[in-house]
C-alpha cells in the first residue's frame, strides 16, 4: 500500500500508537559530544557539514560522514536520494563590508522518494534534534539536490 505524505499524517493522526513508538528517537552522547565539537571548531575557508541519520533498527541518530570546504553542489550530490538526513552545516558567509563568518544552518534533507516510515521518523525526531544542536536557521530541502543550492541557503541567511 502506497501512500502520499498526507495521506501518511492523516493515517498516524488517527493512529497515536504508531506516534507514541516513532517520537522515541535517542541522541547519544557521541553524537552530542560531535555537534559540540563541530559547532565550535575554527574555520577559515569553505563550507564544512556534519551528517547523521536515525537508525531505524536501534531508533538511535548516528554520524554518516563529515565533510571540509566542501560546496554545496558536491554536497547535495552526496546526499542520498531516497532517504532522510539531518545535515549541521558550517557555511561560508561573504559579508559586503569584506568580513567573512561561518553560520550554522540546518539541512532537513527530506526527499518526497524516501520511504514514508523513514520519513515519518524523521519528521518526528526533527524538533529534538534541532533543540539539542541549538540551530535556528533551517533549510528544508524535499526535491533532492536541485533543492539544496548556495541561493536557497542565501536566502535563508539574509
Amino acid at each position: 500500500m502506497k501512500l502520499n505524505l498526507i495521506g501518511a499524517i492523516k493515517y498516524l493522526f488517527f493512529h497515536p500508537t504508531i506516534t507514541a513508538v516513532t517520537s522515541d528517537v535517542d541522541i547519544p552522547q557521541s553524537i552530542k559530544d560531535t555537534l559540540r565539537k563541530f559547532r565550535f571548531a575554527r574555520r577559515n575557508e569553505g563550507h564544512a557539514a556534519l551528517v547523521i541519520k536515525i537508525n531505524k533498527a536501534t531508533l538511535t541518530m548516528e554520524e554518516v560522514e563529515q565533510f571540509d570546504n566542501i560546496s554545496i553542489e558536491e554536497l547535495a550530490e552526496e546526499l542520498p536520494e531516497n532517504s532522510p538526513r539531518y545535515v549541521v552545516l558550517s557555511y561560508k558567509l561573504n559579508h559586503s563590508d569584506g568580513r567573512k563568518s561561518f553560520p550554522l544552518v540546518l539541512v532537513n534533507w527530506a526527499p518526497t522518494s524516501s520511504e514514508i516510515g523513514l520519513l515519518t521518523l524523521h519528521a518526528s525526531a526533527f524538533i529534538n534534534f534541532q533543540n539539542t544542536a541549538g540551530i535556528s536557521k533551517v533549510v528544508e530541502v524535499r526535491d533532492g539536490p536541485e533543492g539544496l543550492t548556495k541561493e536557497v541557503i542565501d536566502s535563508k541567511l539574509s
